[in-house]
């Protein structure tokens, strides 16, 4: 074999290996990262709860521990039942729950006239301020479940006490009008709280009630009717005497109810998009729970939990349920998660955009992410700032309204 036939076998070998070198890198490079590394981020990494919240004058806030679940809003008071087990957090600390300081505390910039109608919260803090889990989480506070602030109420005059057996008895099939949630609630012989009818109570007064509106719209002339015969035919049945209030002044009421949820609901979200590299939800699922997410309800989500029972979750992270569900999860590729906040459900006093900027901010740095709106573009600080302002603004309108985001009647509002 001639020298000739010697150097281009050692080129062609060295093309080969260069080829196949390169397909596998290519390979390499287009699988998704997957999650290699122990949850409690051992790899020396930063979590929130190592590392502490910057706000914007780069000031750090510490941490703080909250476990709790998620409740959908219902009729009624919170029920102290467990909660199912892939919506409950266990008793380990909350990350996402880093200290802000009080804003009541020190003067906020006000919202410019000309700032943008966005959906956002809390602007971001200037000072570090610790918080405490005494300032952060309350109690659950105990109301009705009709409020005539959001609720068409009749009462049902009985000639007697009524066990609750009887007026469980005489529940229609169906607790709705229309779209409206319907209910009945008594007050018992030795209580002076409205509650739902419970057995082994007796009642001495009654009454019945239907939602005005809902984010279905508002209560309608047909849906009043609906209302007065269902509450009708249940008081025959209780041998009660219903006094219905007027149907053009309620509908008018739920009218304007609902045009003044519909200029001040809010519903915030942020997109996260990997910058090269896709993840698996494998990798999702590790890097969130370094942040105090846990397994949502459904495939592909995951929430924080709130700080007190009966309140819905925090912030939720969703992604494709379809990769989540897959064969072998570590091979599906993602390339975008977003990052949810209802607003109107969460209490303000929980610093929620806050919590939820530095959430994004954290994943977008630990999974080499980029953090944009819906549609594609990058949300800048500037943004991010302007955002909060003018959900200090929905904030104040809602208070104004006793319709306090977080608030039972809020959130069934808001429904």
């Amino acid at each position: 074999m001639s020298s000739l036939q010697i150097s281009l076998a050692i080129i062609g070998g060295l093309v080969l290996a260069g080829v196949v070198a390169y397909n596998a890198w290519v390979t390499r490079q287009s699988a998704p990262r997957t999650s290699l590394r122990d949850p409690r981020r051992d790899d020396g990494l930063p979590s929130l709860a190592d590392e502490p919240l910057l706000d914007e004058g780069g000031a750090a806030a510490g941490a703080t521990d909250v476990a709790e679940r998620r409740i959908e809003p219902v009729f009624g008071d919170p029920s102290p039942a467990a909660p199912a087990a892939s919506d409950a957090a266990d008793e380990s600390p909350d990350p996402v729950l880093a200290a802000v300081p009080d804003a009541a505390a020190e003067g906020r910039p006000q919202p410019s006239p000309g700032s943008p109608a966005a959906a956002g919260a809390v602007q971001a803090p200037r000072t570090a301020v610790q918080v405490t889990l005494q300032q952060v989480v309350h109690p659950p506070e105990k109301r009705a479940a009709l409020d005539a602030l959001i609720d068409v109420i009749a009462p049902l005059q009985l000639e007697g006490p009524v066990s609750g057996e009887a007026l469980l008895a005489a529940m229609p099939a169906t607790r709705r009008v229309g779209s409206k949630p319907f209910a009945v609630e008594g007050i018992r012989e030795d209580g002076d709280e409205w509650e739902a009818p419970r057995p082994g109570q007796r009642y001495r007064a009654l009454q019945a009630g239907v939602q005005l509106a809902n984010r279905s719209g508002a209560l309608n002339d047909i849906e009043f009717s609906e209302f007065v015969v269902k509450a009708q035919a249940y008081a025959d049945a209780v041998g009660a005497a219903p006094d219905f209030p007027e149907m053009r002044a309620e509908v008018a009421r739920a009218r304007e109810l609902d045009a003044f949820a519909s200029a001040h609901d809010a519903q915030l979200g942020f997109t996260l998009r990997a910058r090269r590299v896709a993840w698996s939800p494998g990798y999702v699922a590790q890097e969130a729970a370094a942040l105090g997410f846990v397994p949502g309800a459904l495939p592909g989500r995951m929430v924080v939990p709130g700080g007190h029972g009966g309140q819905a979750p925090l912030l939720s992270l969703s992604f494709d349920p379809q990769a989540a569900m897959a064969d072998d999860p570590e091979q599906s590729a993602l390339r975008e998660l977003s990052l949810l906040l209802e607003v109107t459900h969460v209490p303000r006093s929980e610093q929620p955009f806050a919590r939820m900027r530095h959430a994004a901010a954290a994943l977008a740095e630990a999974m080499d992410g980029v953090v944009t709106d819906d549609a594609g573009q990058i949300l800048s600080e500037a943004a991010m700032d302007r955002i909060g302002a003018d959900l200090e603004t929905l904030y104040d309108a809602l208070d104004s309204r006793d319709l306090s985001a977080g608030s039972p009647q809020a959130r069934r509002l808001f429904s």
